[in-house]
C-alpha cells in the first residue's frame, strides 16, 4: 500500500507537534497533509482533501469530535482519537472508531493503532477493486460469461452453458448444460438482474431458466416448461405472461 495520508487535529499546538513528531519516526508509512486546531479548520481541510485517517482531539474550543463527526456522516476515513480523557470511550466507538489513544501517547500504542488501520484500510481496497473487476465482468461479458465467487475464488462460466438457477435460501444452485451443478452465495434476484434480460427468464420464485434450453412448455393453470435436460419446472399463473412474452408467443 502506498503512503496513507492523514490529517491530525487538537486545539492544542504543542501536542500537535508532538503527534507529527511520533508519526513521522515510528509510522513512516504515514503522511500527514494537515495540521487543524479546531474542528471548522478540520472540516475544511477533511473535505478538501479527504485522509484515510484522522488523530482526533475530542475536547475542542466550540464544536468538540462529535461534532464534526456529525457533519461528515457517513464518514469514509479511519478515526484515531487522541484524547487526555478516557470517559469518552464508549461514545467514540459508537463513531466506528478504529483506537482510542490516551495522552500522553505511547509509542506501542500508536503503532498498534495505524496498524490496525492499514488492515481495514487493506481490506476496503481490495474489496473496492473486486467489485470493480466485478463491475468490469459484468459490462463486458453480460452476454458470454458470468464469474461465480466461490470460497476458492471466483469461477467463470459461459452464459449460454447454464440451464437454470435455483433458489436455495441465501444461495442460489447453477444447472450447466454438462450436468455440473455450482452452489454460489447470494440470491435468486441478484442473478436475475445480472443475467441478460433477453435470454434468462424468471418463471417461478423459485427459479430463474435459460429460454435457449427451454424444449417444451406444457399447458395448464400456470403450465411448465421441459428442459433440455428432462427437468420439469412449473410456470407460476402470475409469470406466466411474463414467460410467453418473451417466448413472443
Amino acid at each position: 500500500m502506498n503512503n496513507i495520508n492523514c490529517i491530525l487535529v487538537d486545539d492544542e499546538p504543542l501536542n500537535l507537534d508532538g503527534l507529527e513528531k511520533m508519526i513521522n519516526r515510528y509510522c513512516p508509512e504515514l503522511t500527514i497533509t494537515g495540521k487543524a486546531g479546531n474542528a471548522q479548520e478540520a472540516l475544511e481541510m477533511i473535505r478538501n482533501n479527504p485522509p484515510k485517517i484522522v488523530f482526533l482531539d475530542i475536547q475542542m474550543p466550540r464544536e468538540n469530535a462529535f461534532d464534526l463527526l456529525d457533519q461528515l456522516m457517513p464518514v469514509n476515513f479511519e478515526i484515531i482519537f487522541v484524547t487526555a480523557f478516557d470517559n469518552y470511550a464508549m461514545r467514540a466507538f459508537k463513531y466506528s472508531a478504529l483506537d482510542y489513544l490516551l495522552k500522553p501517547v505511547d509509542m506501542d500504542e500508536l503503532r498498534t493503532a495505524v496498524n490496525k488501520a492499514k488492515a481495514r484500510l487493506l481490506d476496503k481496497d481490495m474489496n473496492e477493486r473486486l467489485a470493480v473487476f466485478l463491475d468490469q465482468i459484468k459490462e463486458k461479458n453480460a452476454s458470454s460469461r458470468i464469474a461465480l465467487r466461490t470460497r476458492e475464488g471466483l469461477l467463470f462460466f459461459p452464459v449460454k452453458d447454464i440451464l437454470y438457477c435455483t433458489a436455495e435460501r441465501a444461495y442460489t444452485r447453477f444447472t450447466f448444460l454438462n450436468g455440473s451443478q455450482q452452489l454460489v452465495t447470494g440470491n435468486l434476484k441478484e442473478f436475475e438482474e445480472l443475467l441478460p434480460a433477453h435470454q434468462f427468464c424468471r418463471v417461478h420464485d423459485s427459479y430463474l431458466i435459460n429460454l435457449d434450453h427451454v424444449k417444451k412448455y406444457h399447458y395448464g393453470k400456470g403450465g411448465y416448461v421441459e428442459m433440455t435436460d428432462g427437468q420439469a419446472i412449473d410456470v407460476s399463473s402470475r409469470k406466466r405472461s411474463a414467460f410467453l412474452s418473451k417466448l413472443r408467443y
